[in-house]
Order: C-alpha cells, then structure tokens, then sequence
C-alpha cells in the first residue's frame, strides 16, 4: 500500500478533528487552543492562508497535518496526526517528507513546530529529516509544549 497524500475538503473536517483529539487526549488533555483550532479548522487555518493535507490509506484518511501560517515566508507545522490502526506504516513519516517538500515548492524560509519530550517517536522523525532545536519563547498557546524545532529551507 502506498500512502496519497492529499489536500483539505470540506468533508475531511470531522477526520481533522478526531485523528488530533484522538492523540492529544491519549498523551495530553485538549486546550483552549486546541479547540478552537479543531472545531473551526477551516476558519482558523485554511482562511488565515494556511493549508491542511490528509494521508489517505487503503482509502480511508490514516493522518493529517496542518501549516499555519505566521507570515509569507514562516509556517508552524502542526497538528499532526496518525491514527493508531496505522501506526508503525510511516504514515507519519510520509506526511512530513510531503510537508518538507511542499514547503520547499512554496519558496517559504522556514518550516517551525512545537512539541514535547513526551513524543520520543515523532522527535526522532524530525531530527531525522533536519528540524533543529531552537529556544523556545515565552507564552505559548499550549503548556504541552517543551520543544520547539525549525528546519530552514532553500
């Protein structure tokens, strides 16, 4: 099986919302930030000029991402997610090798993210594939969040 990777539509919202509160609330409790990103994710992501995609498996919706955008050339990687019946396929690693490439066809600068000590797994993946850990700052919008990583492109 080959993972298909493939943009936002309307009738994926509710696979948004579930595949991210299924793994917040499996490792974390859900925020205010959370759910006002998950329950208007098309108002709070896509028309703000950002983008969300979807791994399709088998033909069912195994994962998603979403890039936020900060500004014309800086995008927050965030709300990645892999169903657990997919885990362990490189589902997740799929998506970050699209996010990677479709941020590099953009011409942005840099790609950021914010994580957690607690995500052995997908901290592994991003310094495999170039993030770098940078300082984080003051008042972020999640109290999970312990990591903040970049990875610069072009």
């Amino acid at each position: 099986m080959k993972t298909k990777i493939i943009p936002f539509k309307d009738k994926y919202i509710n696979h948004f919302r579930d595949l991210n509160s299924t793994w917040i609330k499996e490792y974390f409790h859900l925020e205010a930030k959370d759910k006002e990103i998950l329950e208007n994710c098309k108002k709070s992501i896509i028309d703000k000029g950002g983008h969300i995609f979807f791994a399709e498996y088998d033909g069912q919706i195994a994962g998603c991402f979403a890039f936020i955008n900060l500004n014309d050339t800086v995008y927050e990687l965030g709300k990645m997610a892999v169903a657990p019946k997919f885990h362990g396929l490189k589902i997740g690693q799929n998506l970050l090798q699209f996010a990677i490439g479709f941020a590099e066809d953009q011409q942005w600068e840099k790609i950021i993210l914010y994580s957690s000590t607690k995500l052995d797994t997908a901290l592994h993946i991003y310094r495999k594939l170039g993030f770098k850990e940078v300082p984080l700052e003051k008042d972020l919008p999640y109290t999970r969040s312990d990591v903040k990583m970049e990875l610069k492109l072009n």
